[in-house]
């Protein structure tokens, strides 16, 4: 069975927030690198956003991913958060040791406010 998972994005002001919906496992990891990648050069912001609200689960293929898009971000001079993850997923974000690279946030506003006034990398 393959997993399903689904992506809103929206612009805030120089910030890309992109919603992920479902988990995020190897089955749906490429995928998901190219539409962030396409829509992360599309707009050619400064800010990455990355809600995992409503991520059900995450493996260490979506780690990978979120790794990935970070490293892109700071190599273009960009800051990136994670958003309001669920408690099973923040810990395996925690025990990956994710918060040590980028900061996490319980709402997008807060994570916007945060990157825009110097916090994290």
């Amino acid at each position: 069975m393959v997993a399903a998972v689904e992506l809103q994005i929206q612009r805030f002001d120089d910030a890309l927030v992109v919603r992920l919906y479902g988990e995020i496992d190897m089955g749906v990891s490429e995928g998901l690198r190219r539409s962030i990648d396409r829509e992360w050069e599309r707009q050619r912001l400064r800010y990455l956003v990355l809600g995992l609200q409503e991520v059900d689960f995450i493996d260490s293929s979506g780690i990978g991913l979120l790794l990935g898009r970070y490293k892109r971000v700071i190599a273009q001079g960009g800051k990136m958060a994670l958003v309001g993850a669920r408690p099973a997923v923040h810990r395996i974000l925690e025990l990956s040791g994710m918060y040590k690279v980028m900061p996490g946030f319980a709402g997008e506003g807060e994570a916007i406010r945060m990157l825009k006034g110097g916090f994290g990398a």
